[in-house]
């Protein structure tokens, strides 16, 4: 009798179930509270010139930007190296700064934080998980309306 390969005697891979998609954020009418998130590198020194930027953008399109933070990277020895990278892979920031942006939303009371710097999927899924309000960035903001 014929016996089964060793592979055939596996059972069928579960293919995982997409994740709950969560609504994009708009904007409201009304504007919404945000807070601005910006994360650059040592060599780039007009990050206040595009924070601003930023911020009037936003205002622009309605939101009222309450608190910005800056996180920078490459000023030590060490960072210059790793320049180019993110901090983390999961929250694009430190997890210093990550409580503190979480320790602005709830002193603020924001509605949501904006990234100057694009976002992965997963890095907004963790950074909203997080940060209790949706985390999103700019061009999002700007490609909604």
């Amino acid at each position: 009798m014929h016996q089964l390969r060793r592979r055939d005697r596996r059972p069928a891979r579960r293919v995982p179930s997409e994740p709950p998609r969560r609504p994009a954020f708009r904007l409201t009418a009304g504007g919404a509270d945000v807070v601005l998130v910006g994360y650059f590198s040592a060599k780039q020194k007009d990050f206040d010139t595009l924070m601003a930027a930023a911020a009037t953008e936003l205002g622009a399109h309605g939101a009222r930007v309450l608190a910005q933070i800056v996180q920078r990277r490459g000023v030590s020895d060490g960072g210059v190296r790793k320049m180019g990278l993110p901090y983390s892979s999961r929250t694009l920031l430190t997890y210093g700064k990550v409580r503190e942006v979480a320790q602005v939303c709830d002193r603020t009371d924001a509605d949501a934080v904006v990234f100057v710097a694009p976002l992965t999927k997963r890095q907004q899924r963790t950074l909203t998980d997080i940060l209790g309000r949706p985390a999103v960035s700019l061009t999002d903001v700007l490609a909604a309306d």
